[in-house]
């Protein structure tokens, strides 16, 4: 697999007044599939809260190339870009393409996974995380921290 994809499902709710997607829909789409990924990946909700962490984010940030459209046939490709080897900080990439393979947006996040019990970074990593992030696809020019 060279990275997780997926088409997407334009709403109407998702335009902005200039009948193209809002900026806020790409974040949210974003994060949708993060979640979509560490539920097939094993990591579901209800081990998330029963292991007491979880992701967070310290940066999102997207960067705009082409407009899309309600109509428009749009790709989600995710992977990650970089790593810490006991995947304690990471960064993912969130690739946005038409039907033609042409890049219309990137969002790039920079997380961490928190103890949600003692609301502090996870020190150590729980294996269960670990072990998920790093069965995700890597981008080529992949950094280890």
């Amino acid at each position: 697999m060279t990275s997780f994809s997926k088409q997407l499902s334009l709403r109407w709710s998702d335009l902005d007044p200039n009948f193209h997607v809002r900026h806020s829909a790409y974040y949210d789409f974003g994060a949708q599939h993060r979640i979509e990924i560490l539920e097939s990946l094993g990591l579901t909700m209800k081990v998330l809260q029963t292991n007491h962490f979880g992701p967070i984010l310290f940066r999102e940030e997207c960067i705009f190339r082409k407009e899309i459209g309600l109509s428009d046939t749009i790709f989600i490709h995710t992977k990650i870009s970089k790593m810490r080897p006991d995947a304690s900080r990471w960064s993912i990439v969130h690739e946005f393409k038409n039907e033609e393979g042409k890049l219309c947006s990137t969002i790039t996040v920079d997380g961490a996974w928190m103890d949600t019990t003692l609301r502090k970074i996870a020190n150590p990593t729980p294996a269960i995380a670990m072990e998920a992030m790093s069965s995700i696809p890597k981008t080529a020019d992949f950094i280890e921290l």
